[in-house]
């Protein structure tokens, strides 16, 4: 990611934050390196396991040119999805949770890796998000394909 690429980022992801300068510096000054955003207001965060969560980035990155954002734990236990504001209250799947209005997610600086979350794929500054029915087919084909996934 560049500087052009990263300050696009930081100021695209601030401006969900009720004090967006406020959580630049947290993001610049904090030695954690992350910052709590309210979820609902630019983006949900559709939150899958780990196990299902890599085999549908692969698909999907094999379906479009680039996702939206999507957040790791360090364990690799979960990873989150960016989807359009609105996608939580109407998901009906089972088994993904989801940060939507009213909740807060822990996110890291888009081009500093930072505490126990990180980027899979950073968010670019221009807004793009997951569309939630890709997001859905690419995690029906992930769970229908070869058994193993990551790390067999």
């Amino acid at each position: 990611m560049n500087g052009s690429e990263a300050r696009a980022a930081v100021e695209w992801l601030a401006s969900a934050a009720p004090d967006p300068a406020a959580c630049r510096w947290d993001w610049e000054r904090d030695p954690r390196g992350i910052a709590l955003l309210p979820a609902g207001r630019r983006w949900d965060v559709l939150i899958l396991p780990g196990e299902l969560g890599y085999p549908t980035l692969d698909v999907l990155t094999r379906l479009i040119d680039r996702p939206g954002p999507v957040l790791a734990d360090f364990g690799e236990a979960r990873m989150g999805f960016f989807v359009p504001p609105g996608t939580v209250a109407r998901w009906v799947g089972t088994g993904i949770r989801g940060a939507g209005r009213g909740t807060w997610i822990v996110v890291p600086h888009p081009a500093h890796p930072a505490g126990k979350v990180r980027w899979l794929v950073p968010p670019d500054g221009s807004g793009t998000l997951t569309d939630a029915t890709l997001l859905e087919l690419a995690m029906h084909e992930a769970a229908a394909g070869p058994a193993g996934g990551r790390g067999a």
